[in-house]
């Protein structure tokens, strides 16, 4: 948030009211008070975030934020604690450091992130030999089945085919065909050891 018109930081020379007596009428909700002290510690406001953040649209952000505390917060300003100008900028460098923190604790939560995202590399040798493997098991296992069974399962778990069309190319009735592909199937889980 840049000032309204670039003025020199408070040199706590003012025509009218000090920057004290203004929060006080702030403090009231008096809005023509307010703009004064906009005027008087914008700059200075901006110049202290943008120092703290090094970036001008986040100082900007924080500066906006830093006004906008001013204007609800005036009631807590209490002058015999210490000068307007010092209350002012030391919300703006609480906003500014608050800003900080919360952009390094987003960064170390998404690093953190990143490292448990991490997987073990794909191992293209040892996915091939257990893929090998489980082939060689799939074919010991189909060939204890009978050749109709055998038949029957590699149609239509291989090929496809639907229980109809297996018992038509194997010139068999549909429920031979099924009672065949079944008791295969029990067979397969059995030696395979699939459910145990």
């Amino acid at each position: 948030m840049r000032p309204r018109r670039a003025l020199p930081l408070d040199d706590g020379r003012h025509d009218g009211p000090g920057l004290e007596q203004l929060l006080a009428r702030v403090a009231r909700g008096d809005r023509p008070a307010f703009e004064q002290v906009y005027d008087r510690v914008a700059p200075a406001v901006y110049g202290l975030v943008l120092r703290v953040l090094r970036d001008p649209a986040q100082a900007e952000e924080v500066a906006q934020e830093v006004l906008v505390e001013v204007w609800r917060a005036a009631a807590r300003f209490e002058a015999s604690r210490g000068s307007g100008m010092s209350w002012v900028m030391t919300i703006a460098h609480h906003r500014a450091v608050d800003r900080v923190r919360t952009a390094q604790a987003a960064t170390d939560r998404e690093t953190r992130a990143a490292r448990l995202e991490v997987r073990r590399p794909y191992d293209a040798v040892v996915e091939s030999v257990e893929t090998t493997l489980e082939w060689e098991r799939l074919r010991r296992c189909l060939n204890m089945l009978t050749q109709l069974q055998r038949e029957s399962v590699t149609y239509a778990y291989y090929g496809g085919y639907s229980y109809r069309e297996v018992a038509e190319l194997l010139k068999v009735p549909l429920a031979t065909v099924k009672t065949r592909m079944r008791d295969g199937l029990i067979r397969m889980r059995d030696c395979l050891g699939v459910g145990q």
